[in-house]
């Protein structure tokens, strides 16, 4: 069957889905195998459970004329995809970097959203499968489409982009994520300028944070709207910029206050205000929109408990997050600090190095208790009084319920296999 037809057979859905235990009424369920499972196995639970249609690779789980045999359910899921953002037609916006890719991405939807009918990757849809889903969402309701872009090694952005044929784009920044599957910082510098190019060769926009010396290189080709808070030549200026924990700025004598914690996320507000007025939101509703965000998922959260302040980013981490967040902490004008973070994944060869590097920030921090949870920071143990160290989070469980951690303020961060949001149970 022609990818038009399964398309033609789409359009009759409700949805689409690749999971059996989250099928909708009436939606198109796709068999994609997974590692240790064939999901055309599924086939007639998927129709039991209501799905219109259901789309396998094994002639062996064929049904009846529900049941829509193709060679690879991966691969017709993305031109199904790729066919349905053609057959929209609609504005794109993709964003993709190291850091703060799904704040910036949820930023941008509750600006442009204040004028527009917009849909946007939900959670981190962003990958291989994540980005079709995404566009599959969009219908022909949606007027501005946000398709979030991760990647973990080279081609990976330009794939997508090949998929999703974005208008406009903008990466967040270049930092030290993924390193094992780009080979070093270098790649990942590349890998995500991979968006940059695909831009170019089809003279569409990009936003750029002129700050960012990395961004200000790679887009001097590109037809670019820019930001920054030095440059009066960019598009908009951003006057002021503060952070006690929450952030705030000011631009054109707009005043913004956030609920996003550390300096980090201004670049990520800063972004949303420039794309806002591309886009004619008028300055009144992206402060609005930027003032009545609120995040969740563990993302930069302020938690009161007991007596107890928590800056919560136990979502994500990896050197450069790490660092920054580590950085606003320290400058925070509060007492009794403590910090409890987590190895940081996927970093190759460069994960002791990296690690050592995280515990040398704290060497000389005395005034700031902090506790290090997993293999790679224990192997970079020092003896200091202030830093304490736990190979588990099990064994640092134990230590930390025994201490009284009363009116303190506490940083947790630590990458996402760490669930370092347990934290809180102890408190």
């Amino acid at each position: 069957m022609e990818i038009k037809e399964i398309h033609d057979l789409f359009l009759t859905c409700t949805s689409v889905s690749i999971d059996t235990r989250k099928i909708e009424e009436n939606s198109m369920f796709f068999a994609i195998k997974g590692e240790h499972f064939d999901a055309n196995t599924f086939a007639q639970e998927a129709l039991n459970k209501g799905a219109l249609y259901v789309i396998i690779d094994n002639k062996d789980y064929y049904i009846d004329e529900k049941t829509i045999l193709v060679s690879n359910t991966l691969e017709t899921l993305q031109e199904v995809a790729k066919f349905h953002r053609e057959y929209l037609g609609l504005p794109i916006l993709a964003l993709t970097g190291s850091n703060g890719k799904t704040t910036t991405k949820e930023l941008i939807n509750v600006v442009l959203s204040k004028r527009y009918h917009t849909r946007a990757t939900v959670g981190n849809l962003n990958n291989h499968i994540g980005v079709p889903l995404t566009l599959l969402s969009f219908t022909s309701d949606t007027e501005i489409g946000i398709v979030e872009m991760g990647a973990n090694h080279q081609k990976e952005i330009e794939f997508l982009c090949n998929i999703a044929s974005p208008d406009f784009g903008y990466i967040t920044n270049f930092g030290k994520a993924h390193l094992e599957g780009f080979g070093g910082v270098e790649g990942v510098i590349k890998g995500k300028s991979e968006m940059y190019t695909y831009l170019s060769e089809h003279n569409k926009y990009v936003f750029v944070n002129l700050d960012d010396v990395i961004q200000k290189e790679k887009t001097d080709k590109n037809l670019r709207i820019t930001f920054s808070h030095t440059d009066k030549n960019a598009s908009v200026l951003i006057n002021k910029i503060a952070a006690n924990p929450f952030v705030a700025i000011e631009f054109d004598g707009i005043k913004v206050k956030s609920h996003l914690i550390g300096l980090y996320n201004a670049n990520n507000i800063n972004a949303a205000v420039t794309i806002g007025r591309y886009f004619k939101i008028s300055d009144t509703e992206i402060k609005e929109a930027i003032e009545s965000y609120v995040p969740e998922n563990n993302r930069s959260q302020l938690l009161v408990k007991n007596s107890n302040e928590i800056i919560l980013d136990a979502y994500n981490a990896n050197p450069s997050s790490m660092e920054v967040a580590i950085k606003n902490f320290l400058q925070l004008d509060k007492q009794n600090k403590v910090a409890v973070l987590g190895d940081m994944f996927e970093l190759g060869e460069e994960s002791l190095h990296e690690h050592k590097h995280i515990v040398a920030l704290l060497k000389h921090e005395e005034k700031v208790q902090t506790y290090f949870v997993g293999k790679d920071f224990y192997q970079n143990k020092i003896d200091k009084e202030y830093l304490h160290f736990f190979k588990t989070f099990d064994e640092f469980a134990e230590a930390f319920k025994a201490e009284k951690i009363e009116n303190k303020t506490l940083l947790i961060k630590g990458s996402r296999g760490m669930a370092l949001e347990r934290t809180l149970e102890l408190l």
